[in-house]
Parts: C-alpha cells; sequence; structure tokens
C-alpha cells in the first residue's frame, strides 16, 4: 500500500509541475517598447527603427518606439531603468547614457552598470574631421600645422558639449598637441550649416551628418576617427593612417533591457537581434545613415560598457568638461 500511495503521490506532483510550467506565458506575447533617448529621426532612432522592422518578425510581437530625449540621453535612461524587468521595455543605450554621462554630469539618477542587462552592441558611428573648403589646408598634418602656428586662434564645431563629436576632437587635440577653440552646437545640423557657411573652419561631426556636404564638395574631408576606412568614404583615411597610431573614437549604440530581466528572456532577444543585424538589409538600412553593424554577446557588451566609462571619464576629466 505504501508502494502504491508514493507512486499515486509522485505522480500528482509531476501533474502540477507539468500544470504549472504550461501555464507560463510564451515570450513574448504583447508587444515590446524599446524607449530612444532622443528625439525621432537621429541616429539613435535610426538604429531602434532599422532593429524593429525585422525583430518584430522574429518575436512575432509588434516593437513600440518610445521616443524620449533629452538631458543628454539621462531621461530616457532612467525611464527604462525603472520599468519592470520583464522584457517588455527595452533601451537604445550609447556612448552618452553608459560611458561619458557619468563624468560629464557628476550624478545620475541611474546606473549604467548595476541598473541595465546588456543585450547586444547594434552599430558604430564613425566621426570624420572636415574643413570648410576655404580652409588652405588638404591633409590631416596640414591642420595640426596651422593650428599650431595659430595655437588657440583655429576654431572647430561640434554637435554639442559632451557629444560623441566633441570628445572625439578633445582626444585628437591632446594626440597632436594643438589648441583649438570648441565652439558647440545644438545638434549637428547648425554645426554642419556654419562651417559650410564659413562661420567656423573646423568641423567634427559624425558621417551620417557630413558624408553627404563632403560628397557634394560643401566640406573638405581630411580624417576620419574610426580604427578603419570607411565604406561610404573609402579614399579619405583614418587619423591613425594620418600620424597617430591607435588613434580611434567612435559613437556605439547597444540595446539593454532592466537588471533583473530573466536570463531565457535576455537569450531570446540577443539570438533575434544576431539575426535581424546580420541580414544584409539591414547592414544596408545602416549604411545609408553612416552606421556599421557591430554585434557582441551580453558578456561582452558589458565589459565594453564598463571599460568605455573609464575610457571617456578620462578623456572629460581631462579636457576638463562639465555639464551641469
Amino acid at each position: 500500500m505504501n508502494v502504491i500511495r508514493q507512486i499515486r503521490l509522485g505522480a500528482a506532483a509531476l501533474a502540477v509541475v507539468a500544470v504549472t510550467v504550461g501555464a507560463q506565458p510564451r515570450y513574448p506575447d504583447k508587444p515590446v517598447r524599446i524607449i530612444v533617448p532622443s528625439t525621432p529621426a537621429g541616429v539613435l532612432d535610426n538604429v531602434a527603427r532599422t532593429l524593429s522592422l525585422r525583430l518584430a518578425d522574429r518575436l512575432g510581437q509588434q516593437i513600440v518606439i518610445d521616443n524620449k530625449g533629452g538631458a543628454g540621453g539621462n531621461i530616457g535612461a532612467e525611464a527604462a531603468a525603472r520599468s519592470p524587468a520583464d522584457g517588455y521595455t527595452l533601451f537604445i543605450g550609447f556612448n552618452a547614457t553608459h560611458g561619458a554621462n557619468l563624468a560629464l554630469f557628476g550624478k545620475l539618477a541611474y546606473d549604467p552598470v548595476s541598473d541595465f542587462a546588456p543585450i547586444s552592441l547594434l552599430a558604430e558611428v564613425p566621426n570624420i574631421i572636415s574643413v570648410n573648403p576655404s580652409v588652405p589646408v588638404n591633409s590631416l598634418a596640414e591642420l595640426v600645422a596651422l593650428a599650431k602656428s595659430q595655437p588657440g586662434k583655429l576654431s572647430y564645431a561640434s554637435s554639442g558639449n559632451g557629444t560623441s563629436t566633441h570628445l572625439a576632437a578633445e582626444l585628437f587635440k591632446a594626440a597632436a598637441g594643438i589648441d583649438l577653440l570648441h565652439i558647440p552646437y545644438k545638434g549637428s545640423s547648425p554645426a554642419v550649416a556654419e562651417v559650410i557657411a564659413g562661420q567656423v573652419p573646423v568641423l567634427v561631426d559624425s558621417v551620417s551628418s557630413s558624408a553627404a556636404q563632403i560628397k557634394a564638395g560643401k566640406l573638405k574631408a581630411l580624417a576620419t576617427t574610426s580604427p578603419k576606412r570607411l565604406a561610404v568614404l573609402p579614399g579619405l583615411p583614418t587619423v591613425a593612417e594620418s600620424g597617430y597610431p591607435g588613434f580611434q573614437s567612435t559613437a556605439w549604440v547597444g540595446l539593454l533591457a532592466p537588471a533583473g530581466t530573466p536570463r531565457p528572456v535576455i537569450e531570446r532577444l540577443h539570438a533575434a537581434v544576431i539575426e535581424v543585424m546580420a541580414l544584409p538589409e539591414t547592414r544596408e538600412r545602416m549604411a545609408a545613415f553612416g552606421a556599421e553593424v557591430t554585434t557582441s554577446t551580453p558578456e561582452e557588451f558589458a565589459a565594453h560598457i564598463r571599460s568605455e566609462m573609464v575610457r571617456l571619464g578620462k578623456i572629460v576629466r581631462d579636457a576638463q568638461i562639465r555639464i551641469n
């Protein structure tokens, strides 16, 4: 009797487990929101929307883009960090929210490391150093020579204080030993327009904003800050090739979830993202606005964030950049 009773109890327990497992909904069973810490039509927004086009197919659910710009990306990052860790809110992080901002602002309402679960890097966006066509230089070496001949008198435009273009310029200034006056603008468009108009001689800006103007002859490109030449401008040398070995400074974009998101959900998302980013149409769409597909494992992305916080933090402190 005892043996029969034990068998019955065991069978009942297995039935309970089976019902419990079967009752768990398959992820995802409703739309997934991606918070983008910028206004529509920028690089971050373009990356998010390019990803969402095919990610929705892979997940079998609608992807909703939620733009929350402001404070260098901090508003969107805080909103994502405070969202439920259930896989239904994701975040487009980048080199500001998960790199430079802690050093730039001094204090954040979120922790770039402990408040997030990295999923994968998505893209890198190189910067280009260019000048107004009237500036009498045709190479980076000639620009450096001109700057050294009139220290503190040559100025450069960027898309704003603390942006990747600003930090790239400051890193190059330090590497070249030159003194350029920084003129920050509220975004790439006015910075590019002012350099084309001749109000500022030098521009450091993303390839997504500069490439078309360079091809049209309205800007003279000298070098890219990426570690390799650009497919969109293959004749343009890198800063490293131009006499500064090892130099590189690119913006990057990645996908994260709130900390505590279940590991199976992270793995499901990661697998889907890798599939989408490997598609030729994804790479073509990214290249159209100057982004290069770059993916990673969650662990590699986490290590990248930690190293970027150190690297970018040093640039910010050395250049004494602060945003209050």
